[in-house]
């Protein structure tokens, strides 16, 4: 199992992760480091166990945005779904009706041209 080096807040980190994901990781990591940047310079000097709360708290609040706009996403899919199954029946339906008006047409034309040519 691969193991990387990260900085988050001055400090060095070993940590393992899977074959592959050591850039990934390592992106996750300094997006942490500059969560606490940010926090450090917007509070100063206010405790590191503090400042990695706030961050893992802006890192939570972040993600359950992330969450709400997929769900409502997802709930717009399915209503564009929906509204195209009930379109594609609605067109079904007229399809249907206009090939019946066609038939009773033709039998109409039919009826007449039996008239037409049994009178001449």
């Amino acid at each position: 199992m691969p193991q990387i080096v990260v900085t988050i807040d001055e400090k060095t980190y070993r940590m393992a992760c899977a074959e592959g994901e050591e850039k990934h990781l390592e992106t996750l990591a300094a997006d942490v480091d500059g969560k606490i940047s940010e926090l450090r310079g917007s509070f100063g000097q206010i405790g590191d166990l503090r400042l990695t709360v706030m961050a893992a708290i802006m890192a939570t609040d972040q993600l359950y945005e992330a969450r709400r706009k997929l769900q409502e996403l997802q709930a717009q899919i399915d209503a564009d779904a929906e509204t195209r199954t009930a379109s594609e029946a609605g067109s079904e339906t007229r399809r249907r009706e206009f090939a019946e008006s066609l038939d009773e047409t033709a039998a109409a034309l039919e009826r007449i041209t039996a008239k037409l040519t049994a009178g001449a």
